[in-house]
């Protein structure tokens, strides 16, 4: 295996795609290089989308603007996030970047992308690219299908955390046929499998949705003392919401048989290391162990 490959050890590999840039980095850089050109093309000066307070995704898109000279403007779920009297990190770094922010009640935010609440925007904020919540769009899942190269091909398991469904969309797309793609989601429910359905051209997937540790930004004392030694013992960071929950999920399967004898697993980390700062404030609130 190449440098651009991490051996955790004879059977388990990372792709370290959150080294690709320092704060778009992972899946949010795949995901937003078409949309970006497309943007351009309509000759778009503003990026709107939409994220939680918590958000990877915001924060990509606030950088992105910033380092391509758009306006950005995000639209937060979350109502009681404006009386706030400090930012977290996450909405901090997005708004130093430049982000305008609309925050919105729950009830609102669930219909976000209707043709009604997106005609309100336009009316409000004026002409916009809009690009959907956690960037899973065509283009998205176009920039995905770059991820995977054809020294990726000697892997037969390729493994990765689903957020919207873009990105093992885009890995499933441009697999070789002897592999099968699967997907760790960070979220509770059965909806993923339908959004990954409308964009994957292939059928050599599955989702083991037992691992979000009680849903979406939910952690426990087994997954942080996991990140801990993880990070102790390879010098690769893990993010709670995504790739902490998929290597934490490789490593019960293959203690409980899932993967055939002698295969190769690569795990593609698809960043979101800026989520740890916010996750470590909620933490110590609740006095609990930090991610180290």
């Amino acid at each position: 295996m190449d440098e651009n490959r991490i051996a955790i050890d004879n059977h388990v590999f990372i792709k370290p795609d959150y080294l690709n840039h320092k704060h778009v980095s992972g899946n949010k850089k795949r995901k937003l290089k078409y949309n970006l050109l497309e943007a351009k093309i309509l000759q778009k000066n503003t990026l709107l989308t939409f994220g939680g307070a918590f958000s990877n995704h915001i924060a990509a898109v606030a950088y992105t603007g910033y380092e391509h000279g758009f306006k950005t403007i995000g639209i937060i779920r979350g109502e009681e996030l404006h009386h706030s009297k400090q930012l977290n990190a996450t909405l901090s770094f997005a708004k130093q970047c430049g982000m305008q922010f609309k925050f919105v009640s729950r009830a609102l935010y669930k219909n976000k992308m209707t043709t009604e609440f997106v005609n309100q925007l336009e009316d409000e904020f004026g002409d916009f690219y809009l690009i959907p919540e956690g960037g899973t769009n065509p283009l998205a899942v176009k920039g995905c299908e770059e991820i995977l190269d054809d020294i990726d091909k000697t892997f037969d398991y390729i493994c990765c955390p689903v957020g919207t469904g873009g990105t093992i969309s885009g890995l499933i797309n441009s697999s070789a046929q002897h592999q099968k793609i699967i997907g760790f989601p960070a979220l509770k429910g059965d909806f993923l499998s339908k959004e990954i359905t409308k964009f994957a051209t292939k059928t050599n997937w599955e989702l083991v949705s037992k691992y979000h540790f009680g849903g979406y930004a939910k952690v426990n004392k087994d997954l942080i003392q996991f990140i801990n030694q993880f990070k102790a013992t390879h010098n690769v960071p893990l993010d709670p919401i995504y790739t902490g929950k998929m290597m934490y999920g490789i490593y019960d399967l293959i203690s409980k048989g899932y993967f055939k004898k002698d295969s190769k697993i690569l795990a593609i980390h698809t960043g979101g290391l800026q989520g740890i700062e916010g996750m470590n404030v909620k933490l110590k609130q609740q006095n609990k162990p930090l991610i180290v």
